[in-house]
């Protein structure tokens, strides 16, 4: 995993449709990650069609920008630590567990990639690979103080020994990701990814799972079949779809993601008649 590749910082940008500041700024940093969401999914694709998900530096820049494709935390947030690096900010790989929609008594495995991003001495949590749930935006690394985002209100909060990344749906808190503040060295990156990527228990070799971002605070996201329009105040659109030929058309219409010629998506919760 570790190489001497350089990020190409214009043909990112190009990608994600970002012509702002370089700065080492909170101002750039949350204008990255916002056009950072709205351009590239969170997917799952290769791992369903049996691909092998690399992390060498230059295989994921290929991948998320040159291939136009997206791609889960490891992929994602991993491109992130190269390209704030380059550009001078202050980041670091964090580990997390997964937590939302899962009970707190279940021990989840780490395999989440986020990024602690120091500037003025402030922390922030920057994560653009947490599926419809990126925040798009940095979140201050403080306890309990609700933030605002263009999507949903956040916050993080410290309980026994932990702290837990929340968005708040319906009046009510969730956990979206749980941490201790470890870092996530490379070794343990391809490590986690392997799991997730490999084992029959992980859940991306069990279903389909595509997200991106939208302006005006939309989310779209497929889960196998079902495919969401969210927007920020109004009641989630949902449908299922009939076929494999729907599910291709709407990854390429609605998320840019362009199946091979002649391959199916199957998976144990993705099953075809």
């Amino acid at each position: 995993m570790a190489s001497g590749h350089t990020p190409d910082i214009d043909a990112y940008f190009r990608r994600i449709g970002y012509s702002g500041g370089r700065e080492p700024t909170l101002g750039t940093l949350n204008g990255i990650l916002a056009a950072h969401i709205c351009a590239i999914p969170f997917e799952n694709v290769s791992v369903i069609l049996g691909e092998p998900v690399l992390l060498e530096a230059g295989a994921v820049e290929r991948k998320l920008v040159g291939s136009r494709r997206g791609g889960y935390c490891f992929e994602q947030n991993g491109h992130l630590l190269a390209v704030l690096s380059r550009l001078g900010f202050d980041a670091a790989p964090l580990s997390a567990r997964v937590r939302f929609q899962q009970p707190r008594a279940l021990v989840t495995p780490r395999t989440h990639l986020f990024l602690r991003v120091t500037i003025g001495g402030e922390p922030w949590m920057a994560d653009v690979g947490v599926g419809g749930l990126s925040p798009g935006q940095a979140l201050r690394m403080g306890a309990g103080a609700e933030q605002e985002t263009p999507w949903e209100t956040r916050r993080l909060v410290g309980e026994n020994g932990r702290w837990y990344h929340q968005v708040l749906f319906g009046g009510e808190w969730a956990d979206v990701t749980e941490y201790t503040g470890e870092e996530m060295p490379a070794i343990d990156r391809e490590i986690g990814n392997w799991w997730t990527s490999t084992s029959p228990q992980s859940k991306f070799r069990q279903s389909l799972s595509v997200a991106i971002a939208g302006a005006g605070g939309e989310r779209r996201s497929l889960f196998n079949r079902e495919f969401t329009v969210r927007r920020r105040g109004a009641a989630a659109e949902r449908r299922i779809l009939s076929s494999h030929g729907e599910l291709v058309g709407v990854l390429a219409e609605s998320f840019g993601i362009e199946v091979p010629p002649g391959a199916t998506l199957r998976a144990p919760n993705l099953a075809w008649d």
